[in-house]
């Protein structure tokens, strides 16, 4: 039987590669973003296996009444994806409190109404699967990105509790972990007026990253379709080939840091 698939950040990026990936398996996509008008070829070629309208994740009560439209339209959401996003760059004493509160609006807030508007239909169901795009960021951090790791963190710790919450009503949790992409979010960039003291440290950070180890985002569709057909998806999916080196290194700092300071935590037990 066809899932209904419903993604937010549909018109580029991997939204859009995943979008018509699903739709040439045969699925049945509800694809939202701000601007759908790079949607309008897929429309044109799918027809009603596609539904598109205008989305801003931001607005609480116009995400309640989107995922009520799907849901009328095609009698069931099968997956929620919440792939809205994108990147805010500068040092953290740079970021403005309207940056900050934007960034967190939409990568964890987004996310967070999306995924209550959807549960009602899926306990109902007695199934369904959500997918939040996260990143090797949500696990680890880069310097000059720290309001986008902070959301990501956020993302990983509200859904890693989700999980245990809705299992019991055949619900599956997913983080997708994606490393470093060629993708829009970094074609786009929004910064933080900069502070010059900054200026060096992110001269010598850029020079010394490595962007030749981007991925080709058209590479993730086989992973995805596989993620949403699996019966028994993980509660974590790296993307590239770079993540989990990336991950296991920082995480056996960190054991042997808290390894290191173990005496110290066991006597503030206190007994």
């Amino acid at each position: 039987m066809s899932k209904t698939i419903l993604i937010t950040g549909a018109s580029k990026g991997f939204g859009r590669i995943w979008t018509e990936a699903f739709l040439q398996q045969g699925y049945q996509v509800a694809a939202t973003a701000r601007n759908i008008e790079p949607l309008t070829e897929l429309v044109s070629k799918y027809g009603d296996s596609l539904l598109t309208f205008p989305l801003n994740v931001n607005n609480r009560e116009d995400v309640f009444a989107a995922v009520e439209k799907v849901h009328d339209h095609f009698g069931k959401i099968d997956v929620l994806i919440n792939n809205a996003g994108y990147a805010l760059f500068g040092a953290i004493e740079e970021a403005s409190e309207q940056e900050a509160k934007d960034q967190f609006q939409t990568n964890f807030f987004g996310a967070l109404w999306m995924t209550q508007a959807v549960l009602p239909i899926m306990r109902a169901q007695k199934s369904g699967h959500i997918i939040q795009t996260s990143s090797i960021l949500g696990l680890i951090t880069l310097p000059f990105l720290g309001l986008y790791n902070a959301s990501k963190f956020a993302l990983e710790g509200f859904s890693e509790t989700l999980a245990a919450e809705v299992k019991d009503f055949g619900i599956n949790i997913t983080l997708v972990e994606p490393n470093g992409y060629a993708s829009d979010i970094w074609k786009n960039e929004t910064h933080s007026q900069g502070i010059a003291a900054y200026d060096e440290i992110k001269k010598i950070n850029s020079e010394s990253g490595n962007s030749g180890s981007f991925g080709n985002i058209e590479a993730t569709a086989d992973a995805i379709l596989q993620l949403v057909a699996t019966e028994n998806p993980p509660l974590r999916l790296l993307l590239g080939k770079v993540g989990l080196p990336f991950v296991k290194h920082h995480y056996a700092q960190r054991l042997s840091v808290w390894e290191e300071w173990a005496e110290v935590s066991e006597i503030a037990h206190g007994n």
